[in-house]
């Protein structure tokens, strides 16, 4: 039982940090539509090929975050990522602690 209760808890941080890193490039990415970057650039195709698939299905979903000039769907995919760093990295790592009881 010890063994898999490490193993949740490797996959919780390892959760913990893929979500803190997504986090990241989506900041990346709101500050490069800011400042208007050439679209052919690598860092700035990089990162909207990380960040589109979840964007464009927001805009698919809910296509009133875009209205009169500004895009709240960023702020929705961050406020997502913080739920889910804090209600399931937080379950998953009570979990594998009481496990290991």
């Amino acid at each position: 039982m010890i063994v898999l209760a490490y193993a949740l808890e490797a996959l919780a941080w390892l959760l913990h940090y893929a979500l803190q890193v997504y986090f990241y490039i989506l900041i990346g990415r709101v500050i490069i539509s800011w400042v208007n970057a050439d679209p052919y650039n690598p860092i700035v195709r990089f990162l909207r090929k990380l960040t589109d698939p979840v964007m464009f299905w927001l805009h698919r979903k809910l296509p009133q975050l875009s209205q009169g000039g500004l895009d709240f769907t960023p702020i929705v995919v961050i406020l997502f990522i913080q739920f889910l760093d804090n209600v399931l990295v937080r379950a998953m790592l009570d979990t594998a602690s009481k496990m290991a009881q």
